[in-house]
């Protein structure tokens, strides 16, 4: 794994991952750390470790605290491409950067998507009360926007209360994506991840996201459609 040549006391090694000696030496035992002909012990109690073991070390911190990985889960990642796990890891912290200073450009008020959209201050509640808007202090993202305007959309259609249309629809479809989107988060990171270079893989998901959206409301207008004809087939 090593391949700087430099070598720590267990202590240094500490200091540069952040990390407790107690908590290093629970990731040697558990196999975190690569093999055990890379540490050099010169007596019992002393031993010298691959300054590359800090790298990792944080790696696995990351996995265990941002992605609330077991390690038996992580160690089978790290024994079978660390490189792959940490470009993954890169290639998601740069998205969500990304990601969250897009949102971050364009927040809108509570009283301006009040006065913007007919949707009632109830309604908007009961949103936020789900999880299904967001705000912070600063208003709604543009996700939160699209969420608002499209709500808006439906109620000015006649999808009302009164014939038992309600904002807990909304869980439904929440619910219906959250595996696919887990599943889509894992393909693009696994694909992209050093097979092309970073800010090229940003560009990609980025320039995906508007064709996907279109993509997923064409299957499900086909979806709903082909759902009708197999109603009426059945009645």
């Amino acid at each position: 794994m090593s391949t700087t040549g430099e070598m720590l006391r267990m202590s240094e090694l500490a200091e540069r991952s952040g990390v407790s000696a107690a908590t290093i030496k629970h990731y040697l035992r558990e196999g975190l750390l690569g093999s055990e002909e890379e540490v050099v012990r010169t007596s019992r109690n002393m031993a010298y470790y691959p300054a590359d073991f800090a790298a990792r070390i944080r790696l696995i911190k990351r996995l265990q605290e941002e992605r609330f990985m077991p390690l038996r889960v992580i160690r089978d990642l790290l024994a079978s491409d660390p490189d792959h796990v940490e470009r993954m890891v890169e290639l998601e912290d740069r998205l969500l950067e990304r990601a969250i200073a897009a949102r971050e450009s364009d927040r809108v008020s509570r009283e301006e998507a009040l006065g913007t959209w007919e949707v009632p201050e109830n309604v908007i509640e009961r949103l936020e009360e789900l999880g299904i808007l967001t705000p912070d202090e600063r208003g709604y993202d543009s996700d939160d926007v699209a969420i608002i305007a499209a709500i808006a959309r439906f109620r000015a259609g006649g999808y009302e209360e009164a014939i038992g249309f309600t904002v807990y629809d909304t869980l439904r479809y929440r619910t219906a994506l959250q595996p696919l989107v887990e599943e889509e988060v894992q393909v693009l990171l696994d694909r992209l991840a050093g097979r092309v270079h970073l800010e090229r893989a940003v560009e990609i998901v980025s320039s995906g996201a508007e064709p996907l959206r279109e993509l997923v409301g064409a299957m499900h207008s086909k979806l709903l459609l082909s759902e009708l004809r197999r109603q009426r087939g059945l009645g």
